[in-house]
Protein backbone atom coordinates (compact mmCIF):
# COMPACT_ATOMS: atom_id res chain seq x y z
CA UNK A 1 0.00 0.00 0.00
CA UNK A 2 1.28 3.24 -1.14
CA UNK A 3 1.97 6.72 1.22
CA UNK A 4 -1.13 8.16 -0.74
CA UNK A 5 -3.30 5.60 -0.45
CA UNK A 6 -2.58 5.39 3.34
CA UNK A 7 -3.03 9.16 3.59
CA UNK A 8 -6.41 8.80 1.73
CA UNK A 9 -7.81 6.39 4.21
CA UNK A 10 -6.51 7.82 7.22
CA UNK A 11 -8.48 11.03 5.88
CA UNK A 12 -11.29 9.35 5.07
CA UNK A 13 -12.08 7.79 8.54
CA UNK A 14 -10.45 10.22 10.57
CA UNK A 15 -12.06 11.97 13.55
CA UNK A 16 -9.22 13.79 14.75
CA UNK A 17 -10.28 16.70 16.22
CA UNK A 18 -13.96 15.87 16.77
CA UNK A 19 -15.86 16.45 19.60
CA UNK A 20 -18.39 13.08 20.82
CA UNK A 21 -20.76 12.75 23.46
CA UNK A 22 -21.62 8.87 24.40
CA UNK A 23 -24.74 8.79 26.03
CA UNK A 24 -24.67 4.97 28.35
CA UNK A 25 -20.74 4.66 28.06
CA UNK A 26 -20.59 3.01 30.76
CA UNK A 27 -22.42 -0.29 29.68
CA UNK A 28 -20.41 -2.82 27.76
CA UNK A 29 -21.55 -1.68 24.58
CA UNK A 30 -21.57 1.91 25.07
CA UNK A 31 -18.20 1.89 26.42
CA UNK A 32 -16.71 -0.42 23.37
CA UNK A 33 -17.92 2.46 21.33
CA UNK A 34 -16.82 5.42 23.63
CA UNK A 35 -12.79 3.99 23.00
CA UNK A 36 -13.65 2.89 19.82
CA UNK A 37 -13.92 6.52 18.92
CA UNK A 38 -11.06 8.24 21.21
CA UNK A 39 -9.06 5.53 19.16
CA UNK A 40 -10.17 7.18 16.12
CA UNK A 41 -8.97 10.47 17.18
CA UNK A 42 -12.18 12.00 18.92
CA UNK A 43 -12.49 13.57 22.37
CA UNK A 44 -14.96 12.57 24.54
CA UNK A 45 -18.17 13.27 26.75
CA UNK A 46 -18.72 10.15 28.80
CA UNK A 47 -22.33 10.37 29.85
CA UNK A 48 -24.02 8.15 32.77
CA UNK A 49 -26.31 8.11 35.58
CA UNK A 50 -22.80 6.63 38.07
CA UNK A 51 -20.14 8.48 38.83
CA UNK A 52 -17.92 5.78 39.68
CA UNK A 53 -18.31 4.25 36.43
CA UNK A 54 -18.42 7.59 34.38
CA UNK A 55 -15.10 8.76 36.01
CA UNK A 56 -13.43 4.74 35.51
CA UNK A 57 -14.46 5.01 31.90
CA UNK A 58 -13.21 8.44 31.44
CA UNK A 59 -9.66 7.03 33.39
CA UNK A 60 -10.05 3.96 30.71
CA UNK A 61 -10.00 6.39 27.61
CA UNK A 62 -7.01 8.40 29.04
CA UNK A 63 -4.84 5.68 29.94
CA UNK A 64 -5.11 4.67 26.21
CA UNK A 65 -4.45 7.93 25.03
CA UNK A 66 -7.24 9.51 24.59
CA UNK A 67 -9.07 12.82 25.74
CA UNK A 68 -12.45 12.23 27.71
CA UNK A 69 -14.35 14.16 30.59
CA UNK A 70 -17.17 12.97 32.59
CA UNK A 71 -20.32 13.65 32.28
CA UNK A 72 -23.27 12.40 35.66
CA UNK A 73 -26.84 12.89 34.23
CA UNK A 74 -29.41 10.56 33.39
CA UNK A 75 -30.99 10.57 29.31
CA UNK A 76 -34.46 11.29 31.04
CA UNK A 77 -33.78 14.28 32.83
CA UNK A 78 -33.51 17.65 30.68
CA UNK A 79 -31.77 19.63 33.34
CA UNK A 80 -28.84 17.72 33.75
CA UNK A 81 -28.89 16.86 30.05
CA UNK A 82 -28.33 20.59 29.31
CA UNK A 83 -25.83 20.58 32.15
CA UNK A 84 -24.18 18.18 30.38
CA UNK A 85 -23.81 19.90 26.65
CA UNK A 86 -22.96 23.46 28.70
CA UNK A 87 -19.74 20.98 30.36
CA UNK A 88 -18.89 20.29 26.90
CA UNK A 89 -19.26 23.57 25.39
CA UNK A 90 -17.18 25.06 27.99
CA UNK A 91 -14.52 22.69 27.80
CA UNK A 92 -14.20 22.11 23.52
CA UNK A 93 -17.16 24.59 22.52
CA UNK A 94 -18.50 22.21 19.83
CA UNK A 95 -20.41 18.69 19.40
CA UNK A 96 -19.76 17.05 16.59
CA UNK A 97 -20.95 13.82 17.02
CA UNK A 98 -23.79 11.92 19.59
CA UNK A 99 -24.18 7.85 20.00
CA UNK A 100 -27.34 7.69 21.88
CA UNK A 101 -26.07 4.89 23.48
CA UNK A 102 -28.30 4.26 26.57
CA UNK A 103 -31.13 1.86 26.71
CA UNK A 104 -31.79 -1.61 28.07
CA UNK A 105 -34.45 -3.68 29.16
CA UNK A 106 -35.86 -4.46 32.55
CA UNK A 107 -37.65 -8.16 33.70
CA UNK A 108 -41.06 -5.99 34.56
CA UNK A 109 -41.24 -4.94 31.20
CA UNK A 110 -41.13 -8.62 29.99
CA UNK A 111 -43.41 -11.50 29.19
CA UNK A 112 -41.94 -14.05 32.34
CA UNK A 113 -40.94 -17.84 31.17
CA UNK A 114 -44.69 -19.24 32.62
CA UNK A 115 -46.48 -15.99 32.54
CA UNK A 116 -48.44 -13.79 30.05
CA UNK A 117 -48.76 -10.76 28.35
CA UNK A 118 -52.15 -9.84 30.45
CA UNK A 119 -49.83 -9.97 33.56
CA UNK A 120 -47.72 -7.21 32.44
CA UNK A 121 -46.51 -4.23 34.73
CA UNK A 122 -47.70 -0.47 32.88
CA UNK A 123 -44.89 0.82 35.03
CA UNK A 124 -42.24 -1.49 34.41
CA UNK A 125 -43.33 -1.29 30.63
CA UNK A 126 -43.27 2.12 30.73
CA UNK A 127 -39.63 2.41 32.08
CA UNK A 128 -38.35 0.30 29.02
CA UNK A 129 -40.21 2.70 26.69
CA UNK A 130 -38.89 5.72 28.19
CA UNK A 131 -35.16 5.00 28.70
CA UNK A 132 -34.67 3.41 25.15
CA UNK A 133 -37.07 6.13 23.56
CA UNK A 134 -37.70 9.02 25.38
CA UNK A 135 -33.99 8.18 26.27
CA UNK A 136 -32.86 8.70 22.35
CA UNK A 137 -35.40 11.62 21.95
CA UNK A 138 -34.40 13.87 24.83
CA UNK A 139 -30.34 13.86 23.70
CA UNK A 140 -31.24 14.19 20.17
CA UNK A 141 -33.02 17.78 21.34
CA UNK A 142 -30.43 18.67 23.69
CA UNK A 143 -27.35 17.93 22.21
CA UNK A 144 -28.28 17.73 18.53
CA UNK A 145 -29.38 21.60 19.64
CA UNK A 146 -25.73 22.60 18.96
CA UNK A 147 -25.48 20.84 15.99
CA UNK A 148 -28.14 22.47 14.74
CA UNK A 149 -26.67 25.65 15.20
CA UNK A 150 -23.43 24.78 13.81
CA UNK A 151 -25.14 22.71 10.83
CA UNK A 152 -22.80 20.27 10.79
CA UNK A 153 -23.07 17.01 13.09
CA UNK A 154 -23.41 12.99 13.18
CA UNK A 155 -26.28 11.55 15.88
CA UNK A 156 -26.18 7.66 15.98
CA UNK A 157 -29.45 6.17 17.90
CA UNK A 158 -29.14 2.35 18.85
CA UNK A 159 -32.20 0.05 17.14
CA UNK A 160 -32.19 -3.05 17.30
CA UNK A 161 -32.92 -6.61 15.92
CA UNK A 162 -36.63 -7.08 17.59
CA UNK A 163 -37.64 -4.50 15.75
CA UNK A 164 -38.18 -6.20 12.20
CA UNK A 165 -38.48 -9.38 13.67
CA UNK A 166 -40.87 -9.83 16.74
CA UNK A 167 -38.77 -11.38 19.13
CA UNK A 168 -40.25 -13.39 22.14
CA UNK A 169 -40.83 -12.01 25.63
CA UNK A 170 -39.19 -8.41 24.88
CA UNK A 171 -42.69 -6.47 23.98
CA UNK A 172 -41.68 -3.40 25.74
CA UNK A 173 -38.09 -3.10 24.84
CA UNK A 174 -39.18 -4.36 20.85
CA UNK A 175 -42.02 -1.65 20.95
CA UNK A 176 -39.46 1.16 22.16
CA UNK A 177 -36.96 0.66 19.68
CA UNK A 178 -39.67 0.63 16.48
CA UNK A 179 -39.83 3.79 18.25
CA UNK A 180 -36.41 4.77 18.35
CA UNK A 181 -35.83 3.32 14.91
CA UNK A 182 -38.74 5.39 13.42
CA UNK A 183 -37.53 8.54 15.35
CA UNK A 184 -33.98 7.95 13.64
CA UNK A 185 -35.91 8.24 9.92
CA UNK A 186 -37.80 10.98 10.93
CA UNK A 187 -34.98 13.21 12.37
CA UNK A 188 -32.70 12.55 9.71
CA UNK A 189 -35.18 14.06 7.14
CA UNK A 190 -35.99 16.99 9.75
CA UNK A 191 -32.38 17.89 10.49
CA UNK A 192 -31.19 18.00 6.90
CA UNK A 193 -34.22 19.73 5.03
CA UNK A 194 -33.94 22.55 8.44
CA UNK A 195 -30.22 23.20 8.98
CA UNK A 196 -28.62 21.50 5.87
CA UNK A 197 -26.19 18.29 4.78
CA UNK A 198 -23.73 18.86 7.49
CA UNK A 199 -26.10 17.07 9.83
CA UNK A 200 -27.09 13.31 9.04
CA UNK A 201 -28.76 11.20 11.80
CA UNK A 202 -28.64 7.08 11.18
CA UNK A 203 -28.45 4.14 13.44
CA UNK A 204 -26.73 0.97 13.92
CA UNK A 205 -28.86 -2.44 14.47
CA UNK A 206 -26.76 -5.02 17.10
CA UNK A 207 -27.49 -8.37 16.83
CA UNK A 208 -26.97 -10.84 20.81
CA UNK A 209 -24.21 -9.80 22.12
CA UNK A 210 -23.30 -10.33 26.27
CA UNK A 211 -24.05 -7.09 27.91
CA UNK A 212 -24.39 -6.83 32.15
CA UNK A 213 -28.05 -6.83 31.03
CA UNK A 214 -28.62 -10.11 29.28
CA UNK A 215 -25.85 -12.18 30.44
CA UNK A 216 -28.15 -13.48 33.16
CA UNK A 217 -30.97 -14.72 29.81
CA UNK A 218 -28.16 -15.92 28.00
CA UNK A 219 -25.32 -17.96 30.18
CA UNK A 220 -25.29 -19.85 32.82
CA UNK A 221 -23.48 -19.89 35.55
CA UNK A 222 -20.60 -22.51 34.32
CA UNK A 223 -20.66 -20.79 30.91
CA UNK A 224 -22.84 -22.70 29.19
CA UNK A 225 -25.86 -21.68 27.53
CA UNK A 226 -28.88 -20.91 28.89
CA UNK A 227 -32.29 -22.26 26.29
CA UNK A 228 -32.60 -18.79 25.29
CA UNK A 229 -28.84 -18.35 24.33
CA UNK A 230 -28.71 -21.53 22.67
CA UNK A 231 -31.50 -20.79 20.77
CA UNK A 232 -29.97 -17.26 19.65
CA UNK A 233 -26.67 -19.04 18.60
CA UNK A 234 -28.06 -21.57 16.58
CA UNK A 235 -30.13 -18.54 14.77
CA UNK A 236 -26.91 -16.95 13.91
CA UNK A 237 -25.09 -17.58 10.98
CA UNK A 238 -21.87 -16.61 12.77
CA UNK A 239 -22.32 -19.35 15.38
CA UNK A 240 -21.78 -17.04 18.66
CA UNK A 241 -22.61 -13.57 20.39
CA UNK A 242 -20.67 -10.77 19.04
CA UNK A 243 -17.78 -8.97 20.40
CA UNK A 244 -18.22 -5.36 21.33
CA UNK A 245 -15.39 -4.37 19.46
CA UNK A 246 -17.51 -5.36 16.53
CA UNK A 247 -19.41 -2.54 16.48
CA UNK A 248 -16.68 0.15 16.62
CA UNK A 249 -16.41 0.04 12.77
CA UNK A 250 -19.73 0.89 11.78
CA UNK A 251 -19.67 3.46 13.97
CA UNK A 252 -16.38 5.19 12.92
CA UNK A 253 -17.76 4.89 9.41
CA UNK A 254 -20.94 6.68 10.39
CA UNK A 255 -19.27 9.49 11.82
CA UNK A 256 -16.35 9.97 10.04
CA UNK A 257 -16.50 11.78 6.19
CA UNK A 258 -16.52 8.49 3.99
CA UNK A 259 -19.99 8.19 5.49
CA UNK A 260 -21.29 11.70 4.50
CA UNK A 261 -23.98 10.61 2.30
CA UNK A 262 -25.33 8.09 4.42
CA UNK A 263 -28.54 9.67 5.91
CA UNK A 264 -31.58 7.74 7.92
CA UNK A 265 -30.09 4.91 7.58
CA UNK A 266 -29.99 1.70 10.17
CA UNK A 267 -27.04 -0.64 10.14
CA UNK A 268 -27.62 -4.08 11.10
CA UNK A 269 -24.21 -5.38 12.92
CA UNK A 270 -25.99 -8.91 13.60
CA UNK A 271 -23.95 -11.90 12.11
CA UNK A 272 -26.63 -12.52 9.88
CA UNK A 273 -28.90 -13.16 12.59
CA UNK A 274 -31.42 -10.86 10.56
CA UNK A 275 -31.01 -12.06 7.00
CA UNK A 276 -31.15 -16.05 8.35
CA UNK A 277 -35.05 -17.54 8.06
CA UNK A 278 -33.67 -20.31 10.07
CA UNK A 279 -34.14 -23.09 7.34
Amino acid sequence: MTNSTKDYLAAMFDLSGQVAVVTGATGTLGGAMALGLARAGARLGILGRRAALVTDRVSAIEAAGGEAIPLVADVLKRDQLDSACQAVLDRWGRIDILINGAGGNAADGMVAVDGSFFDLSQDGMQRVIDLNLMGTLLPSQVFGNVMARQRTGCIINISSLSVPRAVSRVVAYGAAKAGAENFTRWLAIEMVRQYGPGIRVNAIAPGFFLAEMNRPFMVEDDGSFTPRGQAVVEHTPAGRFGDPDELVGAVIWLCSPSASFVNGAVIRIDGGFGAFSGV
